[in-house]
């Protein structure tokens, strides 16, 4: 008897299991975790989608540290105006190849509203690429650039592009210099090419993208060899120098185009297009006023 009343009290347990679970009933520790993972989910999606990309203009150490032109004239810089519009960062996918001939195809892009004249020269030998701008932008990876060079509204390059102040001496003679140039320039360009990786912005992180000007492109460089295609292609100082009256040289874009060779002056307008990089990355330069 006593193991029928078992059998019967097992098979009890076992009906009163089969109706608990055609009725739905789940306890309160199945539903606990399901709860929470459900009310943390949308903070977590929405948290670290973004960083802080800067966006960097450089005049390189030519600029910062002064350097000897191709031949020969020892030249700083007091000041060097860059007039920046339009300056922005892009996702692009496929990477964009400007000398290629590519079209840009910004998955995102990240403006910097507000024309801005920048200083190249700001700072000591030892300063950082000046900083644009700091702003909050998708995560991902930035890897184009594109901005306009156009004449300032006001401030200290009002009226044009780009205003080069410096001093440039030479066997004893010295030139104060003020070129103000009113061409206008547009570039656009793709991945930096430098030393280290830039525009990788990780959610959360700060990254920098930064438009770079080769201005040894202009004067070359009088560490380089004679025949290096650099110091072939450069104007140098000493054609601005045989301008100068009295130690002293201001001169806009119609001056220069007067009172210099026409070989110069065209020689000048090719370069300014070769200006725009990012690190050692070309651009494509889009516009150029007459």
């Amino acid at each position: 008897m006593k193991k029928q009343f078992l059998t019967l009290a097992g098979l009890a347990l076992i009906l009163l299991g089969l109706l608990q679970a055609c009725a739905g009933g789940e306890t309160p520790e199945a539903e606990a975790p399901e709860t929470e993972s459900t009310a943390e989910a949308p903070e977590t999606q929405a948290s670290g989608e973004t960083g802080t990309l800067q966006i960097r203009a450089n005049g390189e150490d030519f600029v910062r540290q002064g350097f000897v032109s191709k031949d020969g004239w020892e030249i700083s810089f007091d000041h060097l105006y860059v007039n920046l519009a339009d300056l922005t960062a892009y996702q692009t996918e496929p990477p964009y190849e400007p000398e290629a001939g590519d079209e840009l195809q910004a998955s995102q892009e990240v403006k910097v509203e507000e024309v801005k004249t920048i200083d190249l020269a700001e700072g000591d030998e030892n300063a950082e690429p000046v900083l644009v701008e700091e702003v909050e932008a998708p995560a991902g990876r930035y890897n184009a650039l594109s901005w306009q060079m156009v004449n300032a509204d006001e401030g200290p390059a009002s009226g044009y592009a780009m205003v080069i102040q410096g001093v440039a001496t030479k066997d004893g003679e010295t030139v104060n210099f003020t070129l103000n140039v009113d061409e206008e320039l547009a570039f656009s360009c793709g991945d930096f090419v430098g030393d280290e990786r830039k525009g990788v912005l990780e959610p959360g992180g700060t990254a920098d993208v930064e438009a770079t000007f080769h201005f040894d492109h202009l004067f070359g460089d009088g560490e380089a060899a004679p025949d290096d295609e650099l110091n072939v292609g450069a104007l140098g100082f000493q054609p601005l120098a045989d301008l100068a009256e009295g130690g002293e040289l201001t001169a806009d874009t119609a001056d220069l185009e007067q009172d210099l060779s026409e070989e110069d002056y065209n020689k000048l307008l090719e370069l300014l297009p070769s200006l725009g990089h990012v690190g050692e990355g070309h651009c494509e330069e889009t516009q150029l006023t007459t």
